[in-house]
């Protein structure tokens, strides 16, 4: 198990767009969110740092769609030399978590690209205005670790996007896995 940290792309950058299918193919596009804060997770099956905070992040965009706040996660593994990252995979990954936000398919790699992303997971938290407010970690834990899985510095941030502010600037990346690229 590879550690790869996040870029930690600048803040106030402002959304890149995406147009991408889900694991079943229904196209979803960042206009779909318009005016909207929204949380884009790089994410995917197999990495151990995503399994070990996937029930918590289930839990989280449960909470935080019903507060008004979008998510969606985008699988941007190369998933021919990485086979459990499938779509059909995913499809099975997203009904045993009970994700409830679309789970998109970047096969071109091109949307991972222009969000600069490195790692599963990667989280990026934009704005209403789709200016990049947070990037960084879940929370402090991680699978080798017995730190539990809360969500805390995600949560903060959210938090602040939802309430109109701006999140503390100082914000630990996101580690994991990097990603498959082709």
């Amino acid at each position: 198990m590879s550690l790869t940290p996040s870029n930690m792309l600048a803040l106030n950058s402002p959304l890149p767009s995406f147009h991408l299918p889900d694991a079943q193919g229904r196209m979803v596009s960042s206009d779909d969110y318009a005016e909207q804060p929204l949380l884009v997770v790089f994410m995917c099956n197999h990495c151990p740092f995503v399994k070990h905070l996937a029930g918590a992040l289930a839990d989280f965009a449960r909470q935080y769609q019903d507060r008004g706040l979008a998510v969606v996660g985008i699988n941007s593994n190369d998933f021919l030399a990485n086979p459990e990252d499938r779509p059909e995979r995913m499809l099975e990954e997203a009904r045993e978590r009970g994700y409830t936000f679309p789970y998109l398919v970047d096969e071109t790699q091109d949307v991972a690209r222009a969000f600069d992303a490195a790692c599963t997971p990667d989280f990026f938290l934009f704005d209403r205005h789709h200016k990049l407010a947070y990037r960084g970690q879940f929370d402090d834990s991680r699978p080798s670790q017995d730190i539990p899985v809360t969500g805390r510095d995600l949560r903060a941030a959210a938090d602040a996007v939802l309430a109109g502010q701006s999140p503390d600037e100082t914000q630990k990346p996101s580690m994991g896995c990097n990603i498959k690229w082709k």
